[in-house]
């Protein structure tokens, strides 16, 4: 994860991801740097549009919108549905990291 981090690291400090530069973010951040790796994170890298990758990766949370205070049933109903949101805004951050990743090797 270390290498991803240091391609964007770089890219958000707008610095060309090359070979050398994720080793010196590695190197700084006392990662012993893997020359395999680093030349494996570039060459998928290559081509790739960053800022559309991450758009694509990137899933709006919505808030819920505020409702006045519910009655018994309507509470427990309420309830019931926040938590099946919350399940679902889970499950939607977890498959973005995983696109994400999947997108840097």
């Amino acid at each position: 994860m270390e290498y991803i981090y240091g391609a964007m690291l770089l890219h958000s400090a707008g610095k060309k991801i090359t070979e050398e530069n994720i080793k010196k973010v590695l190197t700084a951040a006392g990662v012993k740097a893997d020359d395999a790796r680093i030349k494996a994170l570039t060459a998928s890298l290559e081509g790739i549009d960053i800022e559309e990758a991450i758009k694509t990766a990137a899933v709006p949370v919505a808030a819920a919108p505020a409702q006045p205070a519910a009655s018994g049933d309507e509470e427990k109903k309420e309830e019931k549905k926040e938590k099946k949101e919350k399940k679902e805004e889970e499950v939607s951050e977890e498959e973005a990291a995983a696109g994400l990743g999947a997108l840097f090797g």
